[in-house]
C-alpha cells in the first residue's frame, strides 16, 4: 500500500480540533491559554498552550478512533525503514530503559558497551539486571572512548551464553560510529536481539554520505531522540522495531510500565513534522548541513591551537567504525585550555553554548538547522577564544586515569547497590569502597562510577580533579565530592 508522507496525522488533528472550536472540560487546566499567566504567554505566546491538548479525549476522541497516533507512528515506521515505531515523550531515557525491559529481567544477563548512557545504569537499576560490560576501544592518547568491536561482543557471549542480548551505543555523542552489521550479525547467530541506542542518529537515514542506520544495518530495537539532532522538541524520541526477536506487544508493555499517561501533544507534533520534512525534503536539508560542516571544519582548522578530529583520528583498527562529521569535536590542547574554559567562556563573552566540554575539547554540533549565519558567529567566536587563551592559561590540571585505571571491578548489582544500606564516607577514604550511586560527568552523561563498582584512587583523583577544573559532576548527593555514598560494610 502506498505511503503518503505528505500527510502529518498530528498536526491535522490539531488543525481540525481548533477549526471545530472545541470546548474542553478537561485537562489541561489552561484552558487553551485564558487561564495562564500573563507573563508566562506573553514569554511563550499562545501557540503553545493551542498546541496543548489531551491526546485522548482532545487530538483523537475518548478511545482514540481516529487513530491520529498510531497513523504517524506507521508514517515514522516508513520513513526509517521499521516495522514499528512508537513515540514517547519522556526523552530516550525513557525509551531505552522500555527496550532494556524488552530483552532482559531481574537477574539476567544483558551485554552492554561499558560507554552507555547514565539513562542504562538507571534501566540497570530499575530492572535488576546483571550487566555484563563490554569494554570499549579506547583512544589513549585521546583519553577517549569510540564503541565496543563486533569481536569484543563475541567474546562476551562466549564467556556469558545465558546472556539474553546486547545494548550498543552509536554513534557516540562525539560522532563515532560501531560496525553495527557485524554486532548484529554477533547477536542474531545466536537468535538473540541487538539493542541500539541511536539516541544521536535521528539524522542518519536520511543521506547516504551519513553512517549507517541502525535499522538498516539489522539492529532490532533502535532508540532515537528527535530533539537531539532532528527537529523534534527536548524529550522528543522514537524506539523502532523490526524483526520477532522481540515481540512488538511486549515492547509496549514495558513501554507502558515506564511511560506518562498524560503525553504532551506538542512533542508528538514535533515528532510528526519532523517525519514529514525529512521524507520531503531531508536529503536536501542534510546535505547542504553536510557541507556547512565540511566548511566549519576546514575553517576552525586553520585557527592556531585548534584541532578538529575528523575521521583519520576516530577510524581504524582499535577504533571506531564510521564516523558522523557533524558533530564538531574541537581539540583545544594546542591552545593550552580546557574545554570547560573554553565553554565557560564562549557562554560568558559571546553567548555561543557549546554540546559538550571535556577536559580538552568542545563538541559544536551542525544541523540542517544552521547556515552561513550561524556558523560565522560560531567561527568569529572561536576566533576569538583562540585570542584570549593566554589570558585563561594554564587550564586546571585533570589527573586522568589510564584506559585501564578507569575501569572498575563490579562488586554487587547496581540495583543492590543502590538501593541497599549506605553511608557516606569522605572522597580520601572511599577508596576500596563500593559506591552506591551513580558519578557521570555530564554532558556527555556517560557515567565514571556506578552502583556496585568498587571504587580506586585513580579514578576519585581523577573525579576531583575533574570538579575542580569545571567538570559537571551532577548525580552524587554530595555535589562537591568532599563525600561518597558508598554501600555499608556489612552489606558488601
Amino acid at each position: 500500500m502506498a505511503v503518503d508522507h505528505t500527510r502529518a496525522p498530528v498536526l491535522e488533528a490539531l488543525t481540525e480540533h481548533h477549526r471545530q472550536g472545541r470546548l474542553a472540560f478537561s485537562p489541561p487546566g489552561h484552558k487553551q491559554a485564558r487561564g495562564a499567566d500573563p507573563d508566562v504567554r506573553a514569554v511563550l505566546g499562545d501557540a503553545v498552550f493551542l498546541g496543548d491538548v489531551l491526546a485522548s479525549g482532545g487530538l483523537d476522541d475518548r478511545l482514540t478512533r481516529g487513530r491520529v497516533l498510531e497513523r504517524a507512528e506507521e508514517l515514522m515506521a516508513d520513513a526509517v525503514h521499521a516495522e514499528h515505531t512508537f513515540f514517547t515523550t519522556c526523552g530516550s531515557s525513557l525509551s531505552v530503559k522500555a527496550a532494556m525491559l524488552s530483552v532482559a529481567g531481574p537477574h539476567e544477563k544483558l551485554l552492554i558497551g561499558r560507554d552507555a548512557h547514565k539513562a542504562v545504569v538507571s534501566g540497570l537499576i530499575l530492572a535488576g539486571i546483571e550487566p555484563v560490560w563490554v569494554e570499549p576501544q579506547w583512544d589513549a592518547e585521546r583519553h577517549l572512548a569510540h564503541p565496543p568491536s563486533a569481536a569484543a561482543f563475541e567474546k562476551a557471549f562466549e564467556i556469558h551464553p545465558d546472556a539474553k542480548g546486547a545494548l550498543v551505543t552509536s554513534p557516540t555523542p562525539y560522532g563515532a560510529c560501531a560496525d553495527l552489521r557485524a554486532i548484529a550479525e554477533v547477536c542474531h547467530r545466536r537468535s538473540l536481539p541487538l539493542v541500539v541506542d541511536e539516541a544521536w542518529g535521528a539524522h542518519l537515514p536520511f543521506h547516504p554520505e551519513l553512517p549507517s542506520w541502525a535499522m538498516d544495518a539489522g539492529a532490532d530495537i533502535c532508540v532515537t531522540s528527535v530533539h537531539k539532532m532532528g527537529s523534534g522538541l527536548e524529550q522528543g524520541s522514537v524506539f523502532h522495531l523490526q524483526g520477532d526477536r522481540v515481540p512488538v506487544e511486549l515492547l509496549k508493555t514495558r513501554s507502558d510500565l515506564l511511560g506518562t499517561t498524560s503525553p504532551s501533544v506538542l512533542l508528538y507534533a514535533g515528532l510528526d513534522g519532523w517525519r514529514r520534512q525529512m521524507c520531503l525534503h531531508g536529503e536536501e536539508l542534510m546535505g547542504t548541513a553536510l557541507e556547512l560542516a565540511a566548511e566549519v571544519r576546514a575553517a576552525v582548522e586553520q585557527i592556531d591551537g585548534m584541532h578538529v578530529n575528523d575521521r583519520a583520528d576516530f577510524c581504524g583498527p582499535g577504533l571506531a567504525d564510521d564516523f558522523d562529521p557533524l558533530p564538531v569535536v574541537i581539540d583545544l590542547d594546542g591552545l593550552g585550555v580546557s574545554g570547560f574554559q573554553a565553554a565557560d567562556w564562549l557562554h560568558e563573552h559571546r553567548s555561543v553554548d557549546v554540546h559538550l566540554a571535556d577536559h580538552r575539547r568542545i563538541n559544536v554540533q551542525i544541523t540542517h538547522g544552521d547556515d552561513r549565519a550561524t556558523t560565522g558567529e560560531l567561527l568569529a567566536a572561536l576566533k576569538d577564544l583562540a585570542r584570549v587563551a593566554p589570558d585563561l592559561r594554564p587550564a586546571p590540571r585533570t589527573e586522568m586515569p589510564s584506559p585501564a585505571e578507569l575501569r572498575l571491578a563490579q562488586g554487587l548489582l547496581p540495583r543492590d547497590a543502590f538501593f541497599g544500606p549506605a553511608e557516606h564516607v569522605p572522597w580520601t577514604e572511599a577508596a576500596g569502597r563500593v559506591a552506591a550511586e551513580i558519578i557521570t560527568p555530564y554532558p556527555p552523561g556517560i557515567p565514571v562510577v556506578l552502583p556496585g563498582e568498587r571504587l580506586t584512587e585513580p579514578v576519585l583523583r581523577y573525579l576531583r580533579s575533574g570538579l575542580a577544573a569545571g567538570m559537571n559532576l551532577p548525580d552524587p548527593t554530595d555535589r562537591k565530592l568532599d563525600t561518597v555514598r558508598v554501600v555499608a560494610r556489612d552489606a558488601e
